[in-house]
């Protein structure tokens, strides 16, 4: 990982409709290496996929809402059962096991509280809980998929 690769991965995480010529100007290579190097963080895991990201306004995901939950059992079947029940549901865009009183984190799109209310209600059919609080989002701030790289160019400059 040099420089160069930094640069790529910043440039893809911005835009990743740029073509291969425009990513060699701005890294100052020619297009074939430019291309094999970015095979190369593909194949180490770097890159794991390209995607668009839909305007979620757009197609009717008005409402955000952060979901706060606590369990009341910590085996590893309850863990289980409760990841696969959040693989497949479409409104859980995000999912974290937290530390500290809460045990679980979830970030839902819907398009309205009413959506909300459906969801809610088929989650809790389909996993025990203890407590379940959420919060809804008044204003988005900032929304980013861009990773920070500070890291590796840390490393790089070691």
């Amino acid at each position: 990982m040099d420089a160069i690769d930094i640069k790529l991965l910043e440039l893809l995480q911005h835009n990743a409709e740029l073509t291969i010529q425009e990513l060699s100007k701005e890294v100052h290579l020619s297009t074939t290496p430019c291309w094999k190097r970015i095979n190369q963080l593909k194949s180490n895991g770097y890159i794991n996929k390209t995607v668009s990201l839909v305007d979620r306004k757009r197609v009717g995901a008005n409402v955000t809402a952060m979901v706060s939950i606590k369990v009341n059992n910590h085996n590893q079947e309850r863990i289980s059962v409760f990841a696969k029940t959040i693989q497949h549901i479409p409104e859980v865009i995000e999912c974290y096991r937290m530390s500290g009183e809460t045990d679980y984190l979830l970030k839902v799109v819907v398009s309205d509280i009413e959506s909300y209310d459906t969801f809610y209600k088929n989650l809790i059919e389909k996993v025990q809980f203890l407590k379940v609080t959420s919060n809804f989002a008044i204003e988005e701030i900032k929304s980013t998929t861009e990773i920070p790289l500070t890291k590796l160019e840390q490393l790089s400059k070691k």
